[in-house]
């Protein structure tokens, strides 16, 4: 929680993106801290320790989302991870994703509407 609002960690290398998810979350009520690299991701969850976390699989580092995923599971993460994908669909029906640290995977570009009802089953 930050200022009375459920903290989400977004983690994505493409800025206007980032914006705009960003923006579309504050207007919906939540706070959101984002992140353009894994590393960033870290450190922002380990300072923050949101309620939700949002990670784009595929970032300029190679493997820095799944990278990222693992860190924070090896942290003890507690709170909710998707992945976010340009290969959503395929993802969810050929890898394990529970076996990652995640909970589900978001098909890009994100359907806000899904995004929105995901966050308020999983945040209520």
């Amino acid at each position: 929680m930050k200022e009375g609002k459920k903290l989400i960690l977004y983690v994505d290398d493409d800025a206007d993106l980032v914006d705009a998810i960003k923006l579309r979350l504050e207007n919906a009520g939540y706070a959101v801290n984002a992140a353009h690299s894994g590393e960033e991701g870290l450190r922002s969850y380990l300072a923050e320790k949101p309620d939700f976390i949002i990670v784009d699989l595929m970032m300029e580092e190679i493997d820095s989302g799944t990278t990222l995923v693992s860190n924070l599971k090896a942290e003890g993460n507690k709170a909710p991870v998707y992945m976010l994908s340009s290969t959503g669909d395929q993802l969810n029906i050929a890898t394990d994703y529970k076996g990652l640290g995640l909970d589900g995977v978001f098909q890009k570009p994100i359907n806000f509407d899904i995004l929105l009802k995901t966050l308020k089953a999983k945040l209520g």
